[in-house]
């Protein structure tokens, strides 16, 4: 079973999900309708509902509040989006105008906070407190990672502090869809971890193959400018790997130098990082991170959710953007 079988095993339940999405604005202003409507068509293979529905599937859970908990964790997802690119001044998700571009500062921000809101709601309605409570704690996670980023310094991240940022912004989310839909389920406490560690693991390999796709991808597949996270001082795992095989690069060094870095000098770090040694090394990483997630899934029943599973996890560090 490759990757496109793994989405079209559950396509259907995919677009019950965008159903109940756009529902939420049902009864609002219709501005907020058209916003879910262009977030939702601006792309995206959905692969946090994805995981989402077919671990809960796997093990069980009632099918109507896992749709829930699904919708809920894309608009989580997507709301968190709206804000990054609002904070981050972009321009184009994927390729596609982000909301912020058609909107004022002020509403960009009150469609986003609508977008949490509607995703807490959905949480509550899979009638479950410990989801409730595992959802708003993902929620300060990954707002106190934005935090945490916003006020720190230029300059080298140490490793650890690097795979606390992606946990935070990335992997907190995995988890809490994979845990979470283990909760919908009738399986003990040991079915619930196994779920939340595969999880974990596939958001820790998604971020650190997102933050290789920045540096190898051209900016028309990823819709964004190649090297964006240096542009704007943040220093992720291929750039640490350079960083160790090269400290005197000069190039580096001004960038290390803060905001006033040339655009010349941005460009040949960004290739030489490329070109390096450090990308084979993240995506090793990144690798072994799917490995792990490979290695818990022999716990759970052998079905072909299992098995999309595992296609899924193995997807992850093949994908192009």
């Amino acid at each position: 079973m490759n990757q496109v079988q793994t989405f079209e095993l559950i396509q259907d339940r995919i677009q019950l999900v965008e159903e109940r999405i756009i529902a939420q604005s049902d009864g609002h202003h219709p501005e907020l309708r058209a916003a879910l409507s262009h977030l939702l068509s601006s792309g995206g293979k959905r692969i946090r509902p994805t995981v989402t529905l077919l671990m809960g599937e796997m093990l069980e859970a009632d099918p109507d509040k896992l749709i829930n908990l699904a919708a809920a964790i894309e608009m989580l997802h997507t709301a968190t989006l709206v804000h990054d690119d609002l904070i981050d001044g972009a321009l184009l998700r994927r390729g596609i105008p982000t909301l912020n571009t058609q909107w004022t500062p002020a509403a960009t921000v009150l469609a986003g906070d609508f977008i949490f809101a509607c995703a807490a709601k959905l949480a509550s309605e899979t009638n479950s407190v410990t989801v409730m409570q595992m959802f708003a704690e993902t929620l300060s996670i990954i707002v106190n990672g934005e935090i945490t980023q916003l006020f720190s310094n230029w300059g080298i991240s140490h490793r650890n502090d690097y795979l606390k940022r992606i946990y935070a912004k990335t992997a907190s989310l995995f988890e809490v869809a994979t845990l979470a839909a283990a909760v919908l389920s009738n399986f003990g406490e040991d079915i619930r971890e196994a779920a939340r560690i595969y999880g974990y693991q596939i958001g820790m390999a998604f971020q650190i193959v997102d933050d290789v796709l920045d540096f190898t991808s051209e900016q028309s597949t990823v819709g964004k400018p190649v090297a964006s996270d240096l542009r704007q001082g943040l220093i992720t795992l291929p750039a640490i790997y350079y960083f160790d095989a090269h400290p005197d690069d000069p190039d580096l060094q001004l960038l290390l130098q803060g905001n006033n870095y040339q655009e010349e000098s941005l460009t040949r770090l960004a290739h030489a990082i490329s070109e390096s040694g450090a990308i084979g090394e993240a995506m090793n990483e990144a690798s072994q991170y799917v490995d792990r997630a490979l290695e818990v899934l022999k716990v759970f029943p052998k079905k072909p959710e299992r098995q999309s599973l595992e296609d899924l996890a193995k997807y992850i560090v093949y994908r192009d953007y």
